[in-house]
């Protein structure tokens, strides 16, 4: 399995710029266009890969935990920017950087008629607490643009080509003189008429309108792994919008909303609840009947217990990404409830009880409570 640091070159802990400037290197180093050794094609698609990822705060966190089989698990696109064919390294450093920066290359905008990839595509998905702890398969309807099947693409009726722009004579560009008192200037923009791409379509599909992509509705079937939280991110490799000019398909990214429970609440791998119970419980201790994410279970209550005290049944909380079997623990906040009204015979028990603790000189904080119990 391929070391994405080891491919930059760079340290673990090598911030953003230091990769962005390992990438630009490296990439002058390995694009196909400049070096022709059989296995530049392959190095120029892990440089890219590995960038993508270390680039990204979410896939590396995963990455530096689980490594790339652990990207996978976690339902992020492990495909590389480059898998689907390079652009020039203009066009690339153009779309990654905005432009080259410096790098000893003649700056250009990028053309209209190269491989442009699609749009990623974002979709909130609200699910069940216990959805997001077991995991579930959800379906759902997304639209997004897909290639026209009626001209394959390219956005001109069967039969029919687009015709040379006219107005820059293909070149998709033209020339503009401006005067200003200080003289000409002349500058080269995009011709307006054909985009820069240096055709005008006179014949467009009739069913894409030229564009020669559709807006379709599908429907998906997402699997949600267990242990997912608030804000947690699913990538579907190649389901948002198609790229134009043979370029890649963008991913759908589904950020996961948790519905609150009202029972129970979640930190990190934990979950936690109230529990009530009686004076005499807490005092004597006892085993009750609690609820969990496996149903109910028994949780045991030790003697003397006080207010507030977390105890924990191990094992039965949410499980790690990744790692099914390992869980975290449920915990359960005692509550000692004070009854709100007593029967004659409980009352006399409870004046007995405050007598025989007067007589061992109880802590005056527990009398009191005593005595507001005996007092309602």
């Amino acid at each position: 399995m391929s070391d994405f640091y080891e491919i930059l070159g760079v340290e673990r802990n090598a911030t953003k710029d230091e990769i962005k400037s390992a990438f630009r290197k490296k990439a002058r180093q390995y694009h196909p266009d400049v070096n022709k050794a059989p296995d530049a094609e392959e190095k120029f698609k892990e440089l890219g890969k590995a960038y993508e990822t270390l680039m990204d705060d979410n896939k590396r966190a995963t990455y530096d935990r689980y490594g790339e089989d652990g990207l996978k698990e976690a339902g992020f696109n492990t495909s590389g920017p480059f898998d689907a064919g390079f652009g020039d390294l203009n066009e690339i450093f153009e779309s990654f950087f905005g432009g080259m920066g410096g790098f000893g290359f003649s700056g250009r905008a990028t053309n209209p008629n190269s491989p442009q990839n699609g749009a990623d595509l974002r979709l909130n998905l609200q699910i069940e607490f216990e959805e997001a702890v077991f995991g579930v398969k959800k379906e759902v309807k997304i639209s997004h643009l897909e290639t026209c099947d009626e001209c394959a693409g390219t956005g001109s009726q069967k039969g029919s080509k687009p015709e040379t722009c006219s107005t820059c004579g293909g070149t998709g560009r033209v020339q503009q003189v401006t005067q200003t008192p200080l003289g000409s200037f002349r500058q080269i923009t995009t011709c307006p008429k054909c985009h820069g791409t240096g055709n005008v379509n006179t014949n467009p599909c009739p069913k894409c309108h030229g564009d020669g992509r559709l807006e379709v509705e599908r429907t998906l079937h997402i699997n949600i792994p267990a242990g997912v939280n608030n804000g947690s991110r699913i990538g579907l490799s190649q389901e948002g919008n198609c790229g134009k000019n043979g370029g890649r398909t963008g991913d759908l990214i589904v950020v996961i909303y948790v519905k609150e429970h009202k029972d129970f609440k979640r930190d990190g791998f934990d979950i936690y609840s109230t529990v009530d119970i009686t004076f005499p419980q807490a005092a004597l201790g006892c085993t009750i009947d609690v609820k969990t994410l496996e149903g109910t279970q028994q949780l045991t209550i030790p003697a003397g217990v006080e207010q507030d005290k977390i105890l924990q049944i191990k094992g039965i909380g949410v499980p790690y990404i990744g790692n099914p079997n390992k869980r975290g623990n449920h915990n359960f906040v005692v509550k000692i409830k004070t009854p709100q009204s007593l029967s004659s015979e409980e009352k006399q028990l409870y004046n007995k009880l405050l007598e025989i603790n007067c007589n061992k000189k109880t802590s005056s904080k527990f009398i009191d409570k005593m005595k507001n119990v005996l007092h309602n």
